[in-house]
Parts: C-alpha cells; structure tokens; sequence
C-alpha cells in the first residue's frame, strides 16, 4: 500500500508588508514560531524573507532581524532602497522586492506542490498564475481584516487559498500590540536602535 507522500511547501514572506499587516492587525510576528507552524504541517523546502535596505544609513534598524533570520533558517533576500521626499514633504522609502520573490518563486516551483506568499501585493497576480500553470497550489497569506483591505482582490481571486493573517496570528504572535490605523499616523522621530520586533523606522513609509 503506497504512504500518503507528504507535501512539499515553500513560504516566500515580503518582509515589509507583513510587518505592516501585522502591526495594523495588532501583534508582532514570531518568527521562530512561523517556521514551526509550517514544519509541523507539511516537508518544508525554504523559507525566503524579502526585504530593502537603506545603503545610506551607516546603521540600519532591520539589520538585527535580517542577521537573526539568517542563522534561524530563513533564506534572507536584500536589495537597495531608495528614500526620497514627495510633493508632500513626506519622507518616503522606495523599495519593491517582487521581482526578487517572482524569480526565487519559479526557480523553486519544480520541487514544491504548495507555495505560500506573505504578501497582498496586486502585481504578484500573474506570478501566481504561471505557478498554477506547473501543477503547483499557492496560499496567499494576508488580510481583509483591515480598512482599506491589504490584499489586492485580484490577487486574492487567483489564489487557491488564502489566509486571512488574523487567522495565522494565535500560531505566529511573538507579542500582542496596540493595533496602528491603516492610514499612517504623523511621522515620530526615529530611534537609534530596534529590536528584530520593531525593524522599520517610524517616519518614512514605504512605497511598494
């Protein structure tokens, strides 16, 4: 009698914009207690973590999350943000990591039978779809939970199966915080240091 084969899943996690998710729904992600989540339901083949760097900053506050989760099983994924100010005189940080995420996602796709994105983002839509072309489930992870909701709708139609972060928070929660409004409050100045639980600066925002 041939053995249920245990399935192969992936977890590709856009740094910033599950923080965001998180921090609106109100926790702090453990990211310890992530991996073991996935480990316990299924052969877990990678972990990737996203994320952009400000390369201008003699001391960046997501440099402890990023040596963190290096040495505790993610794959961590850098790129170079760039900061400028809007019409606004707002200070914003720009620094899209999809492309990163699209190219790991199909290197992987042949080894997996279930990708799981951390993410809301609209334009992984088409990612999504050519992974489902190659015989492979995708769960996306985000929230509608919010107002405005942070996943885009076409993604969420794409997917085969999404999870609402919420849902995901009594398995993940590093601690319970006082949930932000999604409309980003007045910029507070910067602190010199964070912890791997508060990586992004307070004071600018980040464009997608």
């Amino acid at each position: 009698m041939q053995q249920d084969r245990i399935e192969r899943v992936a977890v590709f996690i856009d740094g910033a914009n599950l923080y965001a998710a998180s921090r609106t729904i109100g926790f702090d992600v453990d990211y310890r207690n992530l991996l073991n989540h996935f480990r316990q339901r299924a052969y877990l083949v990678r972990a990737y973590y996203y994320t952009a760097l400000l390369e201008t900053e003699e001391y960046s506050p997501l440099r402890p999350l990023v040596d963190w989760l290096g040495y505790n099983g993610y794959s961590v994924v850098t790129k170079p943000a760039k900061e400028f100010t809007d019409a606004t005189g707002r200070r914003r940080v720009k620094g899209s990591v999809d492309i990163e995420m699209a190219v790991d996602v199909l290197d992987l796709t042949a080894h997996l039978d279930h990708v799981v994105l951390f993410s809301g983002d609209g334009d992984l839509r088409r990612l999504v779809e050519a992974v489902q072309r190659r015989g492979v489930r995708v769960t996306v992870v985000s929230s509608i939970r919010t107002q405005p909701a942070m996943i885009a709708d076409e993604l969420r139609r794409q997917a085969d199966a999404f999870i609402d972060l919420a849902d995901l928070a009594e398995f993940i929660t590093r601690r319970q915080v006082e949930p932000r409004p999604r409309m980003s409050p007045p910029a507070r100045p910067a602190v010199a240091r964070a912890t791997p639980a508060e990586p992004f600066r307070e004071g600018a925002e980040l464009d997608e």
